[in-house]
């Protein structure tokens, strides 16, 4: 396979994911709404009950609203993952997939590519949703929007990953749907997206055990870190792994 082939291929996969999200308003709304309605909304009702201490990599107190950021980035990713998936699924049933399969390249670069279309697509869903955050007063330093960008990739890889890996065991829409939200809540709720792990170990230490060592949670906390110009290398090994 030519270098120029394999760019060309991988340049068209990627670029039929982003024209497929944009042509697809509904998603991109959705993308954005899902978020911002637990940024405002359940942030709103909840900050004086789950008010965050500080902790790193926090040097003040924040609001709650500013903590939960870096783990709405996530559940956007973890959804934009799980929705590229859901397309693979539909592709394969409709046989349009067909198409890449007969072509010359490998499987593993044509799910690579399609990876990477997933993550570019995942991209654009995080910093437009920044940005209207920012405008709402919800900010982090203007360097983290340059550092995060590295954490978002890896985290996008690994969510997009495990939207593939579901994918490749599934292969009828209806049972992809029901299966997506068997892995996208546990995984969402059982993580430092919405709370801090002192806040789980208050209740329960089986909890925070399970939220620690959560995939999700470290995915989170790179983001986190990242967003604030620091870098945390336990959960970067986690998410790369």
């Amino acid at each position: 396979m030519r270098p120029m082939h394999a760019w060309r291929a991988m340049s068209g996969i990627v670029l039929r994911e982003l024209y497929r999200f944009v042509r697809q308003r509904e998603r991109f709304l959705s993308a954005l709404v899902r978020p911002l309605v637990w940024l405002f909304i359940f942030a709103a009702g909840f900050r004086s009950t789950l008010g965050v201490a500080i902790s790193p990599p926090y040097e003040t107190y924040i609001a709650y609203e500013v903590y939960i950021t870096p783990g709405l980035l996530g559940m956007i990713q973890l959804f934009n993952g799980m929705q590229s998936s859901l397309s693979m699924v539909y592709d394969r049933e409709m046989g349009s997939m067909k198409t890449l399969l007969v072509s010359p390249l490998p499987r593993w670069f044509l799910l690579t590519s399609k990876l990477l279309g997933g993550v570019m697509v995942s991209l654009l869903q995080c910093y437009v949703f920044l940005g209207i955050a920012w405008f709402y007063d919800v900010q982090a330093p203007w360097v983290g929007y340059l550092t995060v960008l590295p954490a978002l990739i890896l985290s996008g890889l690994m969510l997009g990953a495990l939207g593939l890996l579901l994918s490749s065991f599934i292969e009828q829409l209806e049972n992809f749907a029901g299966v997506m939200n068997f892995v996208i809540f546990p995984m969402f709720f059982l993580s430092t997206a919405l709370y801090p792990l002192w806040k789980l170990q208050e209740s329960s230490p089986f909890l925070t055990t399970l939220a620690r060592y959560n995939p999700f949670s470290q995915a989170v906390e790179s983001v986190r870190f990242a967003l604030y110009g620091q870098f945390d290398l336990t959960s970067c090994l986690y998410t790369t792994a």
